[in-house]
Order: structure tokens, then sequence, then C-alpha cells
């Protein structure tokens, strides 16, 4: 319950942009993208279900900097990938699978935003969540700067800062737990961390 949860307040994050989407964007340029991405993330959910929430914060991760535009999948020193808060997102090999089979049959049609948004929503759907139609039609962000990731909520953090950083966003408390208390509680490194911000686990859904 608390994975779909999570999936759908990263909706909520992006809904303007979801607005300018379409569901089945590929229907005519790629039609089966959708289903490579499906066949590529239960080949590794097959072999190791802990990508399930790798995925979703990897795509959360995206989401929350400047939009889901797939900024945090670009390699560089000073992307994003490599600050500090994203040092330890797993699941860029996911992605990139997918998108080379698809780029084999449908070179430069698919974004890599849409292939992450996608596999966030099947590792949902696999996880015993719901599943449903992903709009697509994103394009791939260009800028990608670690600088930028300061936007992300740190377990350094206290709960004060993260409440301002999830307002920002047009989020509330009960979105805070509902993405951060999983998103912890399924990474181990991030778990280490708690000891620094305890207050996070004293706001109470209501």
């Amino acid at each position: 319950m608390i994975v779909e949860l999570c999936f759908l307040v990263i909706l909520v994050m992006t809904s303007a942009v979801e607005a300018q989407l379409k569901t089945g964007f590929y229907s005519s340029s790629c039609p089966t993208a959708e289903s490579i991405v499906r066949s590529t993330v239960v080949s590794y959910f097959n072999n190791d279900p802990t990508i399930a929430p790798a995925l979703l914060r990897l795509h959360f991760h995206d989401c929350f900097v400047q939009g889901c535009d797939g900024s945090i999948l670009i390699a560089g020193f000073s992307a994003e990938r490599n600050a500090l808060t994203n040092l330890g997102l797993r699941g860029f090999e996911v992605i990139d699978n997918a998108k080379s089979q698809i780029e084999a049959i449908c070179p430069g049609v698919v974004s890599c935003a849409d292939i992450l948004a996608l596999a966030a929503r099947d590792v949902v759907d696999l996880t015993n969540g719901p599943s449903w139609s992903v709009p697509t039609g994103r394009r791939d962000g260009r800028i990608s700067l670690s600088s930028q990731a300061s936007n992300l909520p740190s377990p350094l953090e206290p709960v004060s800062v993260h409440r301002q950083k999830f307002a920002a966003k047009g989020l509330d408390d009960h979105d805070l737990v509902t993405l951060l208390g999983k998103l912890f509680d399924t990474n181990p490194t991030f778990c280490r961390h708690i000891i620094h911000v305890p207050s996070i686990w004293f706001i109470r859904i209501t």
C-alpha cells in the first residue's frame, strides 16, 4: 500500500507537466516501448526484488529536483547523480538496458524520462500495487547539476526543512511521511542516519 502511495504523491508533484502529456504517446512511433520497459523491469525484479524501491526512489529524486526530465540519469562529474544526496541511488542499469533495447528498434524516439516513469509504475504493479496508464511524451532534460540536488530532502536535515521543501512542491505532511518514511525504510544507508533526524517520526498522519 505504501509503495503505491509513494508513486501517487510523485504524480501530484508533476501534475502540471502531466497535463501536457498523453497516454499512448508512442503507440505509432514505437508501439513496443512500454512492453520492452516492462519485460526489462520484470527481469531485474525477479533477480533482485529490492530493485523495486530503488527504481521508485530514483524516479522520486528525478522528479523532485526540476521535474521528471530524466536529468538524474545524466552522467558527469558535476551531474545530479553525483551529488552527495544521490550517491546511494540504484537502478540506472535497468533504465540503460531498456533504453538500449528500444534504441535498437526505435532510435531517437523514446525519452529516458519516460522510460524511468514507466519503470516506476511497473515496480509498483510488481509489488502488488495498482497498475495504470502512464501519460508519456516527456523530453529529456539536457542540464544536470549536482548543486540543484540540494532541493532534495536530506536525512541530515531537521524535519522543519523537509516540510519547507515539500510545501514548495505543493505537498503536505502526509505526503512527506508517505514518501520519506518509505524511502528511508527501504534504504539501509538512510536508516543509519535516521538518528540525526528523529523528529521526522513524530509527525502523525491524521
